[in-house]
């Protein structure tokens, strides 16, 4: 199985102008959000008074993704996600018209927000190529904002150099913008 610099290094290879990456911390989050949204309903179970929905099972999947990659990334994704399961599910209990309009609504704004980063990157998105990078993209913006903090700096290195690596290796230059 790939290692977190592996999965970073790739994401990074398609992510390298600012502008893209500015957009990837409006629209990752909509998206996150809205899908948290949307899999709030229905509730499959309960136990012990806990609401067992689709998002609280990804939620679960996703946890154990990210906690064998890294574990205080992994903590953090929890958390991140963790809220938004919790907001998802607070939309949920409105009215299906509410709950559906506020998850597609936020999944499409999303997305429109992620294809302008794109387009300004002159790339098509990870995802394209590989799927993982679906789930990589919420970590991505969780390892940034650590090496903007002066966190993680060993890691940063790699994943800069192999992801310039990445890209020089499939014709595409390196962008600064």
């Amino acid at each position: 199985m790939r290692s977190l610099s592996d999965h970073l290094s790739n994401y990074a290879a398609y992510h390298q102008d600012g502008r893209n990456i500015a957009t990837h911390f409006v629209g990752i989050p909509a998206i996150v959000l809205a899908v948290a949204v949307l899999l709030s309903r229905p509730v499959l179970a309960e136990l012990s008074g806990v609401p067992v929905t689709p998002a609280l099972i990804v939620l679960a999947l996703t946890t154990l993704f990210y906690l064998r990659l890294d574990a205080m990334f992994g903590v953090v994704m929890f958390g991140l996600i963790a809220a938004c399961v919790w907001v998802g599910s607070h939309v949920a209990a409105h009215s299906t018209a509410a709950w559906l309009s506020v998850g597609i609504g936020l999944f499409v704004i999303g997305w429109i927000i992620q294809f302008v980063g794109h387009y300004y990157e002159g790339r098509k998105p990870a995802f394209v190529d590989d799927l993982a990078g679906l789930v990589i993209g919420p970590l991505f913006l969780v390892a940034e904002t650590a090496f903007a903090l002066g966190l993680r700096t060993k890691l940063r290195d790699e994943v800069v150099s192999r992801s310039h690596a990445m890209r020089a290796a499939m014709g595409v230059k390196h962008a600064t913008a």
